[in-house]
């Protein structure tokens, strides 16, 4: 039976070649290209063509007009496929082109093809359910990737570089946030593992060589930006300080499953697992006394505000006193216009022997109160003038 299927598999990819080799050449179609992914997805499950999966990774890095030719092969086989051995060869050589850091791939986003629900066709069920979680594992792990790729592409475009790396550099919640999606693809990542040791052949422990690579890059850059967020806390805000311990403690329970996943490499023989670093824990007390700068920022933070809350109602009492005075002025400032003239003390005092119609004056007659009484009629001359006599200062 085996040996029908690997005879059965070596005729589809003779098959295939043979039809690329008549396509003609377009945008969307080299046959070069086509002949590689073939070769390097091939049936055989006992062997990796890495000599063609290297040419595939050179054109993708000689000219961005070499990822639609690849990309639209590799789907057309990826979604035609019922075998494992050729999914998993896809995935390792899509894998790959992502490892080749070309900005033309950051712009694919989610996959062309999709094996979510990916189910081998030829094998028994009860003995290939272990590949098929394989397979949907990596699977999830890439178009996740792809994903962050793109969208991190999309945050870049239309602003300048320089100014880009400066608010990245600059910005803790931007760190904060990388952290997570870091953790995010690290979990994933150790999801992808054989479920039974039926599934601990060849190929499956190539892709596992892979994976283990993915995981040193990633946890390498999470170590370095736990690392660099710690320096910075001081300064954080609570939001950002409690961000900082989730991501913490996220990478401590991490830590332990990356110690248990380097376990499982080593015993089915996966190479790389040798030189897997030491996971260094982080202590219970820096937790806590992390805990307590946090708390102590919360108090901080309300204090200021408190502070802040004072000295704006200080202000706002301050210039409420200053306006009450600024109307009391202006009332005292205003000019009276009254008809009533006031009467002092000292000029009341100096006429107090004069006759009160002496002062007695008509205001439709005469309104200048500088001016005695009306001059006298020719009666009162006789019986003496009420305005006293002023000596001729002229005449003097």
């Amino acid at each position: 039976m085996r040996l029908w299927r690997r005879a059965s598999g070596v005729m589809k990819d003779q098959n295939s070649l043979w039809i690329s080799s008549l396509s003609r050449r377009s945008s969307l179609r080299n046959p070069d290209i086509e002949s590689a992914v073939i070769k390097a997805t091939s049936h055989d499950e006992f062997s990796v063509d890495y000599k063609n999966a290297e040419r595939v990774y050179r054109w993708i890095r000689l000219s961005d007009s070499h990822i639609k030719p690849l990309v639209w092969c590799l789907s057309l086989r990826m979604e035609k496929t019922r075998s494992w051995v050729v999914a998993l060869k896809g995935l390792m050589l899509m894998h790959g082109v992502f490892t080749c850091r070309v900005p033309v791939v950051q712009r694919i986003g989610r996959l062309p093809f999709d094996l979510s629900n990916f189910s081998d066709g030829y094998g028994k069920p009860g003995e290939i359910w272990a590949y098929n979680a394989f397979i949907r594992s990596y699977y999830a792990f890439l178009d996740q990737k792809s994903t962050l790729l793109f969208v991190n592409m999309q945050e870049k475009k239309g602003l300048n570089v320089l100014i880009h790396q400066e608010l990245q550099r600059c910005s803790l919640m931007q760190d904060l946030l990388l952290l997570q999606k870091l953790q995010g693809l690290i979990d994933m990542l150790i999801q992808i593992k054989p479920l039974s040791q039926a599934a601990s052949v060849f190929l499956i422990v190539e892709a596992m060589e892979c994976i283990l690579i993915e995981i040193f890059d990633i946890y390498s850059r999470v170590c370095y930006m736990i690392a660099r967020v710690l320096k910075r806390i001081d300064s954080a805000t609570k939001i950002e300080a409690a961000m900082a311990v989730r991501t913490l403690k996220k990478a401590i329970v991490q830590g332990d499953e990356l110690s248990s996943y380097f376990e499982l490499c080593r015993e089915i023989g996966v190479t790389n697992a040798d030189g897997c670093p030491h996971i260094v824990e982080v202590p219970e007390e820096d937790i806590h006394e992390l805990e307590i700068m946090i708390n102590e920022i919360s108090e901080r933070s309300e204090l200021d505000c408190d502070s802040s809350k004072q000295q704006k109602e200080e202000a706002q009492r301050a210039i409420a006193i200053l306006n009450e005075q600024n109307d009391q002025m202006d009332h005292r400032l205003k000019t009276v216009i009254t008809d009533n003239w006031e009467k002092f003390d000292e000029d009341s005092s100096s006429m107090v022997n004069v006759p009160a119609e002496t002062f007695q004056s008509s205001s439709s007659k005469n309104n200048n109160p500088f001016l005695c009484s009306p001059p006298p009629s020719h009666q009162q001359q006789h019986r003496g003038s009420s305005c006293p006599d002023f000596p001729d200062l002229i005449s003097l």
